[in-house]
């Protein structure tokens, strides 16, 4: 009998700290390794460094998930969880598209994973809808703060269901 290997999954926080409620995955990514996960799981705060994410995701991962800000028209504290395949979020580069390392969105990282073959794992986004994200500032609203321990139980439930093979039929 064949063992069975263990998944490989990436916790990735991104967003920009100094933009008050940008700063949600990461703040979500602080208390959930702080917390601890179970074996398999890595849990990293990228904050805005879209390279460094894009680099980490090419080590070989099984899974991502991405916590970060998402304006989708809710009321703010609003928890998303979106399942996107890697070509709805991905697309081709084409000859001329200028890809800034320095300014690399989540999309833009799987874009540039995917168009050198990079991973071809499963993607599981869990959004909060910011309030503040426009003016400088340090700390999380109130309505973000209160999110981020709801967010931290998806992510828990979506890290039991990323565990098994079950997860990655299609």
């Amino acid at each position: 009998m064949t063992p069975q290997l263990e998944k490989q999954i990436l916790v990735a926080g991104v967003g920009n700290a100094w933009l008050q409620d940008d700063a949600f995955g990461g703040e979500c990514a602080r208390r959930l390794e702080a917390r601890g996960v179970p074996s398999g799981v890595t849990v990293m705060d990228f904050g805005t460094g879209g390279l460094d994410l894009a680099y980490e995701i090419m080590r070989g991962y099984d899974a991502l998930v991405l916590l970060d800000a998402s304006r989708q028209g809710g009321e703010p504290g609003t928890l998303y969880v979106l399942a996107p395949s890697m070509e709805e979020l991905a697309g081709p580069i084409e000859d001329g598209d200028v890809i800034n390392p320095h300014g690399m969105d989540p999309q833009t990282v799987l874009r540039f994973v995917a168009a050198i073959g990079g991973f071809s794992g499963r993607v599981v986004v869990i959004g909060c809808e910011p309030g503040e994200v426009d003016d400088v500032g340090v700390g999380l609203t109130p309505a973000i703060e209160g999110a981020v321990e709801r967010a931290l139980e998806v992510v828990s439930e979506t890290l039991e269901e990323l565990r098994t093979d079950a997860a990655y039929k299609r």
